[in-house]
């Protein structure tokens, strides 16, 4: 199926050094609905903080919220750019440019692909179109090797994905442990991708995607306590909804965080940890750090 967004999608996008990258992805993030960091250039040193929305941005807020960062940063303020975006199939978009992933026993391929999944994979159909996760990103491969171990450990009946994007993890944990899954994501556009990817993958029985304000969403308190809860989401709002994911977990339960860079570790770490979580183990893929916590 192919899918059109017509007018009213904007980009925001801005290059910046790599050790001022999380600070203006949360920048860009108050901003747009989505959020994208990735290198700018194979040595590193610099990376591309890319956000889309879909509506008209406040240009004049952006360009203060940049200039003001770059000082902060001790940085030159940064290149801008605040543009309409033309008509566009974004799914075709998104299909040329995703060759088939593995991550873990995950098997994560895009309707294109024609082939067989290999021998022993879980294979996971995803179209990702302008809702985030397709399984490239750092973030979302650490989520999917964290979730590979931990259900060869533990059973899980019901599991939150907050954030979901595209729908990835719970899909990925309902095929894996068969527990009851809902996703919420605060981007109607996402949850609308992600139920499409839930059908594609015979699992919409057993898998709710919601549209919703984070822990505050009806059908998050009506099927909590969750015994693993994902949020690959960006540090600072891991930090600022640590004190709202508590009253949904069951003892023993596992949280998937992600969404991080490397250095943001410590910072999130400690904001969980003082909700009664423990730290049971980290994975790294390039930049960004994906944390297993235990209450």
């Amino acid at each position: 199926m192919s899918v059109q967004w017509n007018s009213g999608i904007w980009r925001i996008a801005v290059e910046v050094p790599a050790g001022a990258a999380s600070a203006f992805a949360d920048i860009v993030g108050r901003h747009a609905d989505t959020v994208a960091c990735v290198e700018a250039e194979p040595s590193g040193e610099t990376f591309l903080v890319e956000g889309m929305l879909r509506r008209i941005p406040d240009t004049a807020a952006i360009v203060a919220d940049v200039a003001v960062m770059a000082f902060a940063c001790g940085i030159p303020e940064p290149r801008l750019e605040v543009e309409s975006l033309p008509p566009t199939d974004w799914l075709a978009w998104s299909l040329s440019g995703f060759p088939p992933i593995v991550a873990g026993r995950y098997f994560v391929h895009g309707s294109h692909f024609d082939g067989t999944p290999p021998m022993g994979r879980i294979p996971l159909r995803i179209d990702a179109a302008m809702a985030f996760g397709t399984g490239e990103h750092g973030s979302t491969r650490g989520c999917l090797i964290a979730l590979d171990r931990l259900a060869r450990a533990h059973r899980f009946r019901r599991v939150l994905d907050m954030g979901c994007g595209s729908g990835i993890l719970g899909i990925a944990a309902r095929k894996t442990t068969g527990a009851r899954v809902l996703g919420v994501d605060l981007d109607p556009i996402s949850v609308a991708q992600a139920r499409q990817n839930a059908t594609r993958n015979r699992v919409s029985d057993r898998v709710r995607f919601a549209f919703g304000d984070g822990y505050f969403t009806r059908a998050v308190w009506k099927r909590r306590p969750y015994d693993l809860v994902f949020a690959n989401i960006l540090a600072r709002p891991l930090v600022r909804m640590a004190p709202r994911m508590r009253p949904h977990l069951a003892p023993g339960a596992r949280v998937v965080l992600s969404g991080l860079l490397v250095r943001q570790d410590r910072m999130v770490l400690a904001a969980h940890r003082m909700q009664g979580l423990r730290l049971v183990r980290r994975h790294t893929v390039g930049e960004w750090r994906t944390l297993v916590l235990a209450r």
